[in-house]
């Protein structure tokens, strides 16, 4: 008796530590162990408390966090004085010269897109490890000689934005960990894919910024995004602009 009840230990056991094992080897769970390491290599842990300041093509932004809040900016000063939108938990709002404006829900709409999208790419990959975000390990690639893990994310309609039917696809570099390229479908303004390369790595204050070479395949039947490092490979992409992020400031709060 004593002998049967170890054995169905032992073989609940085994069951037990093989469903873990799969688990663990998921390709949810490699795709959350991959992230959770590039925001470790990125610092990007620090700005669940931070305030980052950037200019970019001619606006000033700020991106306020704490926690569970935030307050993203935009400031642009013109022939018509200074415009200053404000994206927060709470709701989009803009002022001109100081004084509250009224706007129509779809511009609303328009400018917070406008606004989260520049703090979104410039703070990756902070915000992959959103609730929303749905990330699938799609195996290993080489790029240019150089090994990289390849995160699939997409998002749910709740919580996921007005554009959560977009699809990403994320290169992190096996051995450092980082975000080195990465590819993106959009169907705002008729849709579109595009590829981006980082290059002019900084630190500021222990996080790593990057800016992006943004391109797109010279074929516009090419729209699979999680084929754009081979066509990358094959030099079958051309540049379409530069993202550039300039006067990089953090505080940690």
């Amino acid at each position: 008796m004593r002998i049967a009840i170890v054995a169905l230990f032992l073989i609940i056991s085994i069951a037990v530590f093989l469903f873990l094992t799969n688990k663990d080897n998921s390709p949810e769970a490699m795709a959350q162990k991959i992230v959770d390491a590039a925001i470790q290599a990125h610092g990007s842990d620090k700005l669940n408390k931070s305030v980052v300041k950037l200019d970019f093509r001619d606006r000033s932004y700020r991106a306020t966090r704490d926690g569970g809040r935030y307050i993203y900016e935009r400031m642009l000063e013109d022939s018509v004085g200074m415009t200053h939108d404000s994206l927060s938990n709470d709701g989009f709002t803009r002022r001109i010269n100081g004084a509250l404006i009224d706007v129509t829900a779809e511009k609303a709409d328009s400018y917070s897109n406008s606004v989260n999208s520049v703090i979104y790419f410039a703070l990756l990959p902070y915000f992959l490890n959103d609730p929303a975000a749905i990330k699938t390990y799609l195996g290993e690639a080489n790029i240019k000689g150089a090994p990289y893990n390849k995160i699939k994310v997409t998002f749910q309609q709740e919580g996921g934005g007005k554009d959560f039917q977009d699809q990403f696809i994320y290169w992190f570099h096996k051995d450092r960990n980082t975000l080195d390229y990465l590819a993106y479908n959009y169907e705002t303004d008729g849709g579109g894919s595009r590829f981006r390369v980082a290059y002019n790595v900084r630190e500021v204050n222990g996080i790593r910024f990057a800016d992006y070479i943004n391109m797109k395949p010279q074929e516009k039947s090419n729209l699979d995004v999680e084929t754009f490092d081979e066509l990358y490979n094959q030099d079958k992409l051309i540049e379409v602009s530069r993202i550039d992020s300039e006067n990089v400031e953090v505080k940690l709060r």
